[in-house]
C-alpha cells in the first residue's frame, strides 16, 4: 500500500511539474508582439540604472499608473521629438498633462541623465 501512495505522489508530481515543453501564455503572443525586447540596448541600460539611483519608482510603474502614469503610457503618447521637453519635465517638476498630482522636481539630475532616463522611458513604446 505503502509504494502505491509513494507511486502516486510521483505521478502526480509529474503531472504537475509538466514536461520541458514549455507553452506561452494565453494571449502573450500579443503583447510579444508589441514589445520590443531592449534590454540589451545602451540608452536602455543607462536610462535603467538612473531610474533605479533616483526616485522614479516612488512614482511611476513600468506597465500600470501609480501614483503618476505608467512609462508605458508616456512612451506611446510622445515621439524622440520630444526628448529635450521631457528632460527639462523632469528636471523641473510639472502637472497637469496626466492629471492634478505634481511630479516633484528633480534638479539634481543633469540634462544628460534626464535625457537618458527620457531615452529608456520611450524604448517602452508599444507598436
Amino acid at each position: 500500500m505503502k509504494k502505491y501512495f509513494v507511486a502516486m505522489f510521483v505521478i502526480a508530481l509529474m503531472t504537475a511539474c509538466g514536461g520541458s515543453e514549455s507553452k506561452p501564455a494565453p494571449g502573450s503572443e500579443k503583447v510579444a508582439e508589441k514589445v520590443n525586447d531592449n534590454s540589451s540596448n545602451p540608452d536602455y541600460q543607462k536610462g535603467l540604472a538612473l531610474i533605479a539611483k533616483n526616485d522614479c519608482l516612488t512614482c511611476h510603474k513600468v506597465s500600470e499608473k501609480l501614483v503618476g502614469p505608467a512609462y508605458r503610457d508616456v512612451a506611446n503618447k510622445y515621439t524622440s521629438a520630444d526628448l529635450s521637453m521631457l528632460a527639462d519635465k523632469v528636471m523641473k517638476g510639472g502637472s497637469g498633462v496626466w492629471g492634478q498630482v505634481p511630479m516633484a522636481p528633480h534638479n539634481l539630475l543633469s540634462k544628460e541623465d534626464a535625457e537618458q532616463i527620457v531615452k529608456y522611458i520611450l524604448l517602452l513604446k508599444t507598436k
